[in-house]
C-alpha cells in the first residue's frame, strides 16, 4: 500500500521520510523493499514481540484504566534514537531475528482469549508493518476490541487518514521541541509529528503524549516551556506523561534525569492549564496517579502498571466536586 511510481524507483509514502527505493533495495525503515517495480511489505503479521498488557504501560492513563492490551511489536524504524530502550528490534535486520507469524484473525483470538479489551501495535514503530496494523484494525472494529497505536507520531499523512476511522487510541512519543533535537538524535523533523498529534485529535482518536526527558538534549526551559504550550493548545484535556530518562544503547554516558527536572515540568505544564500531567519512571512516586484537575481529589492510585484504587465514578465525575473528568470507560 501507499507508494508511487516514479522513473525506475519507487516512492514509498507510509511515512513522513518518504523514501526514494532503487529496485532491489529497501527504505530507510529496511521493512519494504522494490522487487521488480513492485513495493513489497517484509514483515506482515511478523511479530517478534508478543504480551498481555495493563493498558497502563503503553502509557495510556485515560483509556480503560486497569484494562488488558494484547501488545504486539514486529521490527524496524523510521527513527534512529541513540537511546532506544527497544533498539533489539527497532534497529534489527529481519533476517537476525526470530519472528512468529500472527495473522490478523488469530490475533483476535489471542486478545479474545486473555479477556483483552483492546489491541496495541507497540515495542517498535507500528506504522513500519502498516498494511498489518490496518487490516487488523479494521478486524478488531468488527470484533469489538479498541485498537491502540503507540507511536513516534512519523506516519505519513496517507497512512494517517486510511488507520483513522479504525484507530481508538495512540499514545504518541514527542521526542522534543527543537528540529535540532530530531536531526540529531532522530534523524527525522519535528513539524510532522505536532501537525500528526493535531490530525489525531481533530479526528476524535483519544490521545496521551509522553516527553522522554533527556538532560542537555530536550530538558530546558525553554524545551519544556515549547512543549507544554504546545499540547495546552492543542487540547489541555490531554494527559501528558513526562518519563524519566535512564542511561542506555549509545547514550549510557548520560546522566538519569533529575526528579527535581520533571517535577519542575510537571507544575509548568498544569500552571499552563494541562489538567492531567504525570511522571513517570520514578519507582514510590505518586507522579502517576489521577487527581481531579478542580479539587485535587485521588481518583486512581496507581502502583507500578496496576491500579491500587480506583474512585472514578461510573458517570465519570470526580466523587468530591462532581467534576467531570476526561477518560474512557
Amino acid at each position: 500500500m501507499l507508494y508511487e511510481k516514479l522513473d525506475g524507483v519507487l516512492n514509498c509514502q507510509v511515512c513522513n521520510r518518504r523514501c526514494i527505493i532503487s529496485k532491489g533495495k529497501t527504505g530507510f525503515c529496511m521493512m519494504r523493499r522494490n522487487e521488480e517495480g513492485v513495493l513489497y511489505t517484509l514483515n506482515y503479521a511478523a511479530a517478534s514481540s508478543v504480551a498481555v498488557d495493563p493498558i497502563e504501560k503503553k502509557p495510556l492513563f485515560h483509556f480503560y484504566p486497569g484494562s488488558l492490551s494484547l501488545s504486539l511489536g514486529s521490527v524496524g524504524c523510521n527513527f534512529r534514537c541513540p537511546y532506544c530502550q527497544n533498539w533489539t528490534i527497532s534497529q534489527a535486520d529481519l533476517d537476525e531475528i526470530g519472528t512468529r507469524d500472527i495473522p490478523p484473525e488469530k490475533a483476535m483470538e489471542m486478545a479474545q482469549e486473555n479477556l483483552c479489551q483492546s489491541i496495541s501495535w507497540t515495542y517498535n514503530e507500528p506504522t513500519m508493518w502498516f498494511e498489518y496494523t490496518y487490516d487488523s484494525a479494521k478486524l478488531a472494529q468488527k470484533n469489538d476490541l479498541k485498537t491502540v497505536y503507540v507511536t513516534n507520531g512519523y506516519m505519513s499523512e496517507e497512512s494517517l487518514d486510511l488507520i483513522s476511522p479504525y484507530l481508538d487510541a495512540a499514545n504518541v512519543d514527542l521526542k522534543g521541541m527543537s528540529d535540532k533535537f530530531y536531526q540529531e538524535l532522530c534523524q527525522a523533523r519535528l513539524e510532522p509529528v505536532l501537525e500528526n498529534i493535531q490530525t489525531m485529535h481533530d479526528n476524535g482518536i483519544h490521545i496521551e503524549i509522553t516527553n522522554l526527558v533527556i538532560p542537555g538534549y530536550n530538558d530546558s526551559e525553554e524545551d519544556l516551556k515549547a512543549l507544554v504550550e504546545f499540547v495546552a493548545d492543542v487540547g489541555v484535556e490531554i494527559p501528558l506523561h513526562f518519563t524519566r530518562f535512564y542511561p542506555h544503547y549509545h547514550m549510557k554516558q548520560v546522566p538519569p534525569t533529575p526528579v527535581a527536572t520533571l517535577e519542575k515540568a510537571q507544575k509548568m505544564a498544569m500552571e499552563t492549564g494541562i489538567k492531567y500531567v504525570y511522571v513517570g519512571n520514578v519507582p514510590g512516586s505518586d507522579g502517576e496517579n489521577t487527581y481531579c484537575p478542580e479539587c485535587r481529589e485521588l481518583l486512581i492510585r496507581r502502583d507500578g502498571f496496576s491500579i491500587g484504587a480506583n474512585n472514578l465514578k461510573k458517570d465519570k465525575k470526580c466523587p468530591a466536586c462532581g467534576a467531570k473528568i476526561d477518560v474512557v470507560v
